[in-house]
């Protein structure tokens, strides 16, 4: 699945629940993220990572965004990839996965 169809699907699940997104990368000091999306206090940093992006990396453009002043950073990928994450690390920082199917519904992973 290709960036784009995962950028407008986690869009539009954004919006469907409320939140004002913004799809275009933000720089965060030396790191960039793809997304955010911002409802009543909420500001939720959002990076996507196809299959065969180095999800490592992201955790650590999500935690700078958390270092940032975002209140929540999230994952977004397919969900076969999705599946396969370790839990471990995301849990322990408080990050969330978002898995993307080949009908673009979002699920939520973690």
């Amino acid at each position: 699945m290709r960036e784009p169809i995962l950028k407008w699907a986690v869009s539009r699940h954004f919006r469907e629940h409320g939140y004002k997104v913004s799809m275009r990368r933000i720089r965060l000091g030396h790191s960039e993220i793809d997304g955010e999306a911002i409802k009543e206090g909420e500001k939720i940093a959002i990076e996507i990572k196809t299959p065969n992006d180095d999800i490592v990396r992201g955790i650590g453009q999500m935690a700078t965004a958390l270092a940032y002043g975002y209140t929540k950073a999230i994952l977004v990928t397919t969900r076969r990839n999705g599946k396969r994450i370790d839990e471990k690390v995301f849990r322990h920082y408080g990050f969330e996965v978002l898995g993307v199917d080949g009908w673009a519904r979002v699920h939520k992973l973690l």
